[in-house]
C-alpha cells in the first residue's frame, strides 16, 4: 500500500509541523478507558416514525415553520412537511457525484435563515478520477434553490469514493467548520498542510478565508485549515453554552475517536491510532506522541461513528448536555453522558433493538430527538418520553 512508504516519513513531519506551527508539547494524558467501563442508567422513551422510504439519508435540518429538510445520499433534497414526506424532491440541487460513500452529505441552516432562507449543502463533486468535498450556498424558498453558489471546494482532488467528511458547524461569530477526510488511500495527506484532505477548515459565511485563522499568512500551508491529522470525520456539533465543538471520527480497525477539536491542534492520523490496519498490521506502532491530541474517547471494535449532537431540550431533562452519536457498525444510538465539567460520566446504548445503521441525530426546536436510519429504505425516527 502507498501508505506503508510514507509511515517514518510522516512521524518525523507530525512533529516537525507541530514545532513550526508554534504549537508547544503538551504532557501525554492516559488514554481513556473502553467505553464498556461505564454505563449509565437506560431512560425510558419510544421512538415515532415520522418518514420512510427515503434512500440513505444523510443529514437533516429543521425550517422555522417545524418542517425539516433532508438530504439524501443519491443527491435528492427533500421536504417532510406537516408530519409527510413531500412526493417531489427539492429542485435546484447541484449535480453530485455518487458511488461508494460519495454523494449529498449535510445540509445545515444560515444562523438568520429566518431572515435570509439561506441553507448549505455539502456534497461529492467531480468524477471518480478526480472527486471532492464541495459546500454550495444556496437560497431556499420553499420548493426550489435558487441563487446556488459553489463556495468552496477541497483540493486536491482525489480519485476514491471514500472518506469524505462533509459535516459543517456555525460557530457564534458566524464562520462555519467544515469536515474533510483523507480519501482513505491518502492517509499521509492528514499531516500535509498543503493539502485539504484529512483537515477541519473554517471559512466566512461566502466561503472566504476568516484574517484570523491559524495558519493565515503561512507559505505553503493552506490558509482555510483550522486542525489536522484527521480521519474520516463524520460528526461535527459546536456547543454554545460549553464553547466546545465536538467531532467524531471513524478510525480503521478500532480507534474510532470522539474529539474536542481546538484550532492550530494536529489530531494525529495516522501517525497516532488506537485502530489496526483492515490487514490485521499496525498503521502505526504509536497510540501516543506529544504534541498530538489525544482522544476524549476513543472506541474499539470501531462503532463506526457517523452524525453528533448534544441534548439540550426539556423532554429529556436527564439527557440535558449529554452527547449522541449515530452508530453504524453497531446499529444503535450511543448516548454519551458528560458531568457537570463537561467529563465523560458513562455511555448508554439506545435504538439497538431496531437494527439499522443510524447516521444522523438532531435535538430539535421542539425538545425531541430525531434520527436518520442508513438504509436503502431510510427513516427518520423522532425519540419521545415513554410516558
Amino acid at each position: 500500500m502507498r501508505v506503508a512508504s510514507f509511515l517514518l516519513a510522516v512521524i518525523s513531519a507530525a512533529v516537525s509541523i507541530s514545532a513550526t506551527a508554534g504549537v508547544a508539547p503538551e504532557p501525554v494524558r492516559a488514554p481513556p478507558p473502553p467505553p464498556e467501563h461505564a454505563r449509565v442508567v437506560n431512560t425510558g422513551y419510544k421512538v415515532t416514525e415520522i418518514a420512510k422510504a427515503l434512500d440513505h439519508p444523510w443529514s437533516m435540518a429543521f425550517l422555522p415553520d417545524g418542517s425539516m429538510l433532508v438530504t439524501e445520499r443519491v443527491g435528492r433534497l427533500r421536504l417532510i412537511k406537516g408530519g409527510s414526506l413531500q412526493p417531489q424532491p427539492i429542485a435546484g440541487v447541484p449535480p453530485v457525484h455518487t458511488g461508494s460513500q460519495a454523494g449529498l452529505f449535510d445540509i445545515v441552516l444560515h444562523p438568520n435563515f429566518a431572515q435570509n432562507n439561506i441553507v448549505y449543502l455539502t456534497y461529492a463533486a467531480g468524477t471518480a478520477s478526480a472527486n471532492g468535498t464541495q459546500v454550495m450556498r444556496a437560497r431556499f424558498d420553499g420548493s426550489t434553490l435558487r441563487d446556488a453558489q459553489v463556495i468552496f471546494k477541497a483540493m486536491p482532488l482525489k480519485d476514491t469514493d471514500n472518506h469524505y467528511g462533509g459535516r459543517m458547524a456555525f460557530l457564534p461569530d458566524g464562520t462555519f467548520v467544515l469536515t474533510i477526510g483523507e480519501g482513505f488511500e491518502y492517509r499521509e495527506k492528514a499531516q500535509d498542510l498543503t493539502s485539504d484532505l484529512g483537515k477541519i477548515i473554517r471559512l466566512n459565511e461566502d466561503g472566504s478565508v476568516p484574517k484570523n485563522n491559524p495558519f493565515v499568512g503561512q507559505a505553503s500551508v493552506r490558509p482555510e485549515i483550522y486542525s489536522w491529522g484527521h480521519r474520516n470525520p463524520q460528526g461535527l456539533y459546536f456547543d454554545a453554552q460549553s464553547g466546545r465543538l465536538y467531532e467524531t471520527e471513524h478510525g480503521p480497525r478500532g480507534g474510532d475517536e470522539l474529539n474536542i477539536i481546538v484550532a492550530h491542534k494536529n489530531y494525529g492520523w495516522p501517525v497516532i491510532t488506537y485502530g489496526m490496519d483492515y490487514s490485521g498490521a499496525y498503521v502505526s506502532p504509536y497510540t501516543q506522541r506529544e504534541g498530538l491530541e489525544q482522544p476524549v474517547i476513543y472506541w474499539t471494535p470501531s462503532i463506526a461513528p457517523s452524525g453528533l449532537a448534544m441534548y439540550r431540550g426539556d423532554k429529556f431533562p436527564a439527557w440535558r448536555g449529554d452527547l449522541f452519536v449515530g452508530a453504524l457498525a453497531f446499529t444503535h444510538l450511543r448516548r454519551v453522558h458528560l458531568d457537570e465539567n463537561g467529563e465523560v460520566a458513562g455511555q448508554e446504548e439506545l435504538l439497538n433493538d431496531l437494527h439499522w445503521r443510524i447516521r444522523d441525530v438532531r435535538s430539535a426546536p421542539d425538545g425531541y430527538l430525531y434520527v436518520c436510519t442508513d438504509e436503502d429504505d431510510g427513516r427518520v425516527l423522532r425519540l419521545e418520553p415513554a410516558t
